[in-house]
């Protein structure tokens, strides 16, 4: 099992890396338990009850687990530890966790944020990688048996990623970006000694799988953000130049979900059939294909364990994600037994294939880790990542609605109502933009919109047109056509609150990141009269520059981003037209900006920029710039004084509320 592209939603979704709701890994991060049935909130009496409130910094206590990479091994090669990136001590580490749930510490870094990849086949080494600050620049390490770490992709302007393992042990796969900055080659590495082959010399496509063998590499390309190809090289031919393999015409998309174990088929996405991505099989020898998995919704991912017998699978439900486990040799699913109703995730199986490690979420508990037999189902947690002073009883649970947009078109959207909220006692409400353009807001726990939501303020996430899991048709529908008709989705978000029992129509705001961001800069600045404040995390305000200042490893998707945002060089009227620096005269209400000085997507200079144009115009506007992030936050402490800000500002320029005297986003705070 090795690198798995999954959603078809391209350079659309380059933006939307720490801006969903709540973040999740798209290719294998979030699946859950089937949809629930639709409810219109509007419609549901609303009936208060009391809850302690909590701070910013118990929220952000939550203790965040991920496992290691699906592309390597997680367990270790006695299967006696599970590996693990977790932020336990305020900033992601590598740690190996054991089957009671203790952890032995693998690495010890405080300032940068380190993610745990693989252990070797036959014994404790492991591979991480880290980045400088946020910025991205990721790096390949190997931490040694005796602690000590080897930079195995040296160089400062060098980004790397892991690939996978051959399935004999004695290679493993990195792509670097050394070579051409805009490309990444593939090397093959020598377990022993960590010598290293270039294997593939890259044009410009991106290195989506390679097969458990080492024959067969696939490749996909984006010709435009609604047209992709995939191309295979196989390295035992005497030709190997990539070899396309899904010839057609008009707008067809194709992306890479797996190899099977036994090197013979390739696992592939189409939306060719229909609205959504379907699982077809591609045969390497034949060429022949088949539908495997055909479904109402996309299938978010598929891939097989390591010996073939189990055929693990997803479908993006509705915001929830519903996930099998398929038993080949008996033909049924497996039950696991002991786990809550919630998201599952991050299936990762042991060395024999018996027992596997996992994850469950739900809207108000956070990701916890399991184990559980693949014989029986039984289920043990490992890990409590609530913290035990909050009382779960006081956290919301969203729902699924819908809502009509100015031109009749449903935007479907999830919502979280206080509890403490009552037609005699209405709350504030927030329409909150994830990222993208061509993210998803997702049913999970959130510990930031948990404490907006404890704090007494209605959250309705909004996914609008342009957004992914809704079908193509929906996908596309705000090409060339941001910050405008997908606007009118948010502005009408507003509406829809507006009508809700429980929530005060004259208090109601917009918060979004990144792409989100933009779109709450653009609110302001386009609709000045329709929200009441605004919350703009890391958003970009100028696209001509933006665009302008794509990060070199970006360049396999410029193509797509430029075909759905627009080409600064030709499409420079328009640009300037959405863009919200330009229009920052109209820029009246309270506005909060967030931003991380390391940040290599949106740079600090949009949000300077935005900042002093507004305060130019008489607009209040508050400004926390951190110094040691980049686009989204690593460390704990920063999350805490984000999450702060932005209750200490919605509490005095929402609800009206005197601000404390010795207001919480400070220290890093830009004046």
């Amino acid at each position: 099992m090795y690198l798995k592209q999954t959603l078809l939603i391209g350079a659309s979704a380059l933006l939307a890396a720490c801006a969903q709701t709540p973040a999740k890994d798209a290719a294998e991060e979030a699946v859950s338990t089937p949809a629930n049935d639709i409810e219109q909130v509007a419609d549901v009496v609303v009936e208060p009850v009391s809850v302690q409130q909590y701070p910013a910094s118990l929220f952000h206590e939550t203790t965040s687990y991920g496992l290691g990479s699906n592309n390597g091994y997680v367990f270790s090669h006695n299967n006696d530890a599970i590996l693990v990136s977790t932020d336990e001590t305020g900033i992601f580490n590598a740690v190996a966790m054991d089957k009671t749930g203790a952890i032995t510490p693998l690495t010890s870094s405080d300032d940068n944020a380190v993610y745990a990849q693989s252990f070797f086949p036959d014994d404790d080494r492991v591979l991480i990688t880290s980045d400088s600050g946020g910025n991205e620049i990721y790096h390949v390490y190997v931490r040694e048996i005796d602690g000590t770490l080897t930079d195995l992709t040296p160089g400062e302007e060098v980004r790397a990623s892991f690939v996978g393992w051959r399935d004999d042990g004695e290679v493993f796969y990195i792509q670097t970006n050394e070579r051409d900055p805009q490309t990444n080659d593939l090397y093959a590495y020598s377990t022993a000694d960590y010598s290293r082959e270039m294997i593939f010399e890259n044009d410009g496509k991106d290195i989506a799988d390679i097969s458990p063998d080492g024959r067969w590499l696939a490749l996909s390309k984006d010709r435009t953000n609604a047209d992709s190809n995939i191309y295979l090289v196989d390295f035992l031919a005497d030709d190997t130049e990539p070899q396309l393999i899904t010839e057609h015409e008009g707008d067809i998309s194709y992306g890479v979900y797996d190899f099977t174990a036994d090197s013979e088929t390739l696992i592939y996405a189409t939306n060719e059939h229909g609205e959504f991505n379907q699982a077809w099989t591609y045969n390497l020898a034949s060429g022949e294909k088949h539908p495997l998995i055909e479904a109402d919704w996309d299938v978010s991912f598929v891939f097989d364990s390591p010996t073939g017998r189990y055929l693990v699978s997803a479908i993006n439900a509705d915001a929830m994600t519903d996930l099998t486990i398929m038993d080949n040799e008996t033909g049924e699913a497996v039950e696991l037994k002991g786990i809550p109703d919630g998201e599952l995730g991050q299936i990762r199986f042991d060395r024999d294939e018996e027992t596997i490690a996992f994850g469950v979420n739900t809207d108000t508990s956070p990701f916890n880790l399991y184990v559980a037999g693949l014989s029986d189902g039984e289920a043990t947690r490992l890990t409590n990542a609530l913290p035990e002073a909050i009382d779960e009883d006081d956290l919301v649970t969203a729902e699924v609605v819908r809502y009509e947009s100015f031109d009749g078109l449903e935007i479907p959207s999830i919502f979280y109502m206080p509890k403490q909220a009552s037609a005699d006692d209405p709350v504030p409400a927030l329409v909150w933009v994830h990222g993208g353009p061509g993210g998803q807001s997702t049913r999970g726990y959130s510990a930031t919109i948990q404490h907006l939501v404890n704090h007494g303020y209605a959250v309705l996430a909004a996914n609008n047109r342009g957004s992914s899991g809704y079908g193509k048709t929906f996908f596309h529908m705000d090409d060339k056509n941001h910050g405008e008709k997908d606007l009118q989705d948010i502005v009408y978000g507003r509406k829809y609150l507006e009508g809700v029992e429980g929530i005060d129509p004259e208090k109601i705001g917009v918060l979004g990141g990144s792409y989100g961001g933009f779109m709450v800069a653009a609110a302001l600045a386009f609709e000045p009269e329709v929200f009441d404040v605004g919350v703009n995390i890391f958003g970009v305000t100028n696209w001509v520059r933006t665009l302008e200042s794509i990060p070199p490893w970006w360049g396999s998707f410029r193509d797509a981003l430029y075909d759905e945002m627009g080409d600064p060089a030709t499409d420079i009227e328009r640009l300037r037209r959405i863009s919200p620096l330009f229009h920052a005269d109209q820029i009246t209400k309270p506005m909060l900006v967030i931003q991380g000085a390391n940040d290599p997507r949106v740079l600090q200079v949009e949000s300077d920029e935005l900042v002093e144009a507004a305060r130019a115009n008489g607009a209040t506007v508050e400004y926390v710039l951190f110094p040691d992030e980049g686009h989204g936050f690593q460390k704990r402490e920063n999350r805490i004084k984000a999450s702060e800000a932005y209750v200490d500002f919605l509490n005095t320029y929402l609800k009206g509320e005197a601000p404390d005297e010795d207001p919480a986003p400070s220290g890093n705070a830009a004046e």
